[in-house]
């Protein structure tokens, strides 16, 4: 079979078209894969980076609690440049102690460096060493115990306190009518009133010895048991 010229050249021309369309799709096949390949890359990079971010992260440090004054600490106040001056004094159950030179001074709601301050100020005409030094000797709160005991009120502790000893400060339970598996304690945090439920049946009986430690003002209600008539 002959090929003329014209079927020839339209055949070379045809071939050279299929050969750059097919070198353009190999190029843009390259390079569609290699911007795969970067976007892999920096997906695997950033997943490796969030990884070390959660592990590296450092626990929180707990802030100590700055302790605050309150009814029944004693306090010693000492002026080192005046000696005469030094007393020792049990905050009130109105909060204040009272001074030489200055009367009375509200003491409790702050801190022992807060107290100070405010010595250092009102001392300031009558002290020529501007220096006062507050130390707590001792420090009482007080809970209440209330319901079922044999004597409700209030009771000052100078040690930790759990509400089993509370309600044995308080005489005991009133075991006619008391509901030990139900003791309540309230507590008043800042703006909000917690309210927790206690089965001390189960601590008298030896089968629980997770102690229940108080907070100032903690309240401890023991309820009475409900009875049919």
């Amino acid at each position: 079979m002959k090929i003329n010229a014209g079927e020839e050249t339209g055949w070379l021309t045809w071939y050279q078209k299929y050969r750059q369309t097919a070198s353009e799709l190999l190029k843009w096949g390259v390079t569609l894969w290699f911007l795969a390949l970067v976007a892999g890359c920096q997906s695997t990079n950033s997943q490796t980076n969030g990884a070390s971010q959660k592990t590296t992260v450092s626990p929180q440090v707990a802030v100590p609690e700055i302790a605050t004054l309150r009814e029944g600490d004693v306090l010693k106040i000492s002026f080192p440049g005046s000696p005469t001056l030094d007393t020792t004094q049990q905050i009130r159950r109105d909060g204040k102690i009272t001074l030489p030179l200055v009367g009375e001074v509200q003491a409790a709601g702050t801190t022992a460096e807060g107290l100070r301050q405010n010595l250092i100020k009102l001392y300031a005409p009558q002290l020529s060493n501007k220096e006062v030094t507050v130390t707590v000797v001792s420090s009482t709160f007080p809970v209440y115990v209330t319901g079922s005991v044999i004597r409700p009120g209030k009771i000052m502790s100078d040690h930790p306190i759990t509400a089993l000893d509370a309600i044995m400060e308080a005489g005991g339970f009133d075991y006619t009518r008391a509901n030990l598996k139900a003791v309540r304690v309230i507590r008043h945090d800042k703006d909000r009133v917690e309210n927790y439920t206690l089965n001390l049946k189960l601590v008298l009986d030896g089968k629980d010895n997770k102690p229940f430690f108080l907070q100032p003002s903690d309240i401890v209600f023991v309820p009475e048991r409900f009875t049919w008539f």
